[in-house]
């Protein structure tokens, strides 16, 4: 078992702290942070801000120069061993002259998968893995996931009243959370590769789903990066005046229709769209595809019928709940739209973290999968 020093530690915490840089640009690549260490000192460090830029690796390299040579590199992820968007940096980690590498994770890529260190102890140069391994873990879930189970990690934000109400029997929903709470929101939606909902939703509550934050509030340098917004509608029942189409970003509609007039004007709008067989769009399949659009972070903000959906087939990973100090009574709607009859059907929650968001509170959970 290897035994890593506290120095070890310092220098990945740090690696790790870089990659988080890169927490609302890489999609849908990883994010990754690397330090360069020779004689206890650090003498480059970077970090992969977005795909088809530089990776980590070579960030760091260009920073240290001829420093490189004899340093060990503390790399968030196994350097790549493939030519993809841009060079391996595994190879350019060999020409640099390192002379260790220790890695927090083997990449689940099956381009990558042990191959990049491979080659680097092929090299001649020491490499080590598993320092910090949960940490890195948890900075990339969409990208494991896709990798691992190929299909998005999958987040459903619900709001709700302290009673377990999303909604007046009338559809009323309009605010439930105060403007800290919205606000909120926008940094989980910053982060995802792509937004999905329903088409009821889009109908009821006219939603934009965008990200409405400037990059000075989300801390980086370069242009905000708007999700894919994902509609599920089977029918085809999309209106040509949604509000969503009169802001900046893709939209995306997965439907079953054959209706050949409504998708050309869709298009003409500029509206992406997928058809599916059947006549009902299956989640699993959905997921399937959203993998094949290189989405691998799936933030969901839908109604009680299809959250209620992801989380019966056993689909939603994760849960970022807000409650509003408010009661909206027994005739208002439920949270979730989940037929249980038994307290043994009930779904286990492993809670995260809970906070104050202004006058509402936040809960983050996990779904604890069979």
């Amino acid at each position: 078992m290897s035994v890593f020093s506290a120095d070890d530690q310092i220098y990945m915490a740090r690696a790790l702290q870089l990659a988080r840089y890169g927490l609302y640009t890489t999609h849908p690549n990883p994010r990754v942070g690397c330090v360069l260490v020779r004689a206890g000192q650090i003498v480059g460090e970077g970090w992969h801000e977005r795909a088809g830029q530089r990776h980590a690796e070579i960030v760091a390299l260009q920073a240290a120069q001829a420093r490189a040579q004899g340093a060990t590199a503390y790399v968030t992820l196994e350097p790549c061993s493939h030519y993809g968007r841009t060079p391996p940096c595994a190879e350019a980690l060999v020409q640099a002259g390192v002379t260790k590498v220790m890695a927090a994770m083997v990449d689940p890529n099956p381009l990558v998968a042990g191959q990049g260190l491979a080659r680097l102890k092929a090299a001649g140069i020491e490499t080590q893995s598993g320092l910090m391994a949960l940490e890195a873990r948890a900075l990339n879930p969409g990208f494991i996931s896709s990798m691992e189970r190929n299909r998005p990690f999958v987040r459903l934000k619900m709001a709700m009243s302290l009673d377990g109400r999303t909604a007046m029997a009338s559809g009323d929903s309009v605010w439930i959370t105060q403007e800290a709470a919205r606000r909120d929101v926008q940094f989980w939606r910053a982060q995802a590769g792509a937004i999905l909902t329903g088409i009821d939703t889009v109908l009821m509550d006219k939603p934009q789903l965008n990200v409405r934050l400037t990059a000075a509030e989300l801390g980086i340098q370069s242009e905000v990066r708007q999700p894919i917004r994902v509609i599920l509608d089977s029918k085809l029942r999309f209106p040509l005046d949604a509000p969503l189409l009169n802001t900046t970003g893709k939209v995306l509609i997965y439907t079953c229709s054959r209706d050949a007039a409504k998708m050309a004007a869709l298009q003409k709008l500029g509206v992406n769209l997928r058809q599916f067989s059947g006549i009902r769009l299956d989640l699993s399949t959905v997921l399937g595809a959203l993998v094949l659009d290189e989405i691998n972070e799936l933030h969901v903000e839908a109604g009680a019928t299809l959250s209620g959906q992801f989380i019966e087939q056993g689909l939603a990973d994760e849960l970022v709940l807000y409650l509003a100090p408010h009661l909206m009574g027994s005739a208002a709607r439920p949270l979730f739209n989940l037929p249980l009859a038994t307290m043994a059907e009930r779904y286990a929650l492993n809670i995260r973290d809970i906070r104050a968001v202004g006058q509402d509170w936040r809960i983050l959970a996990d779904f604890q999968q069979e």
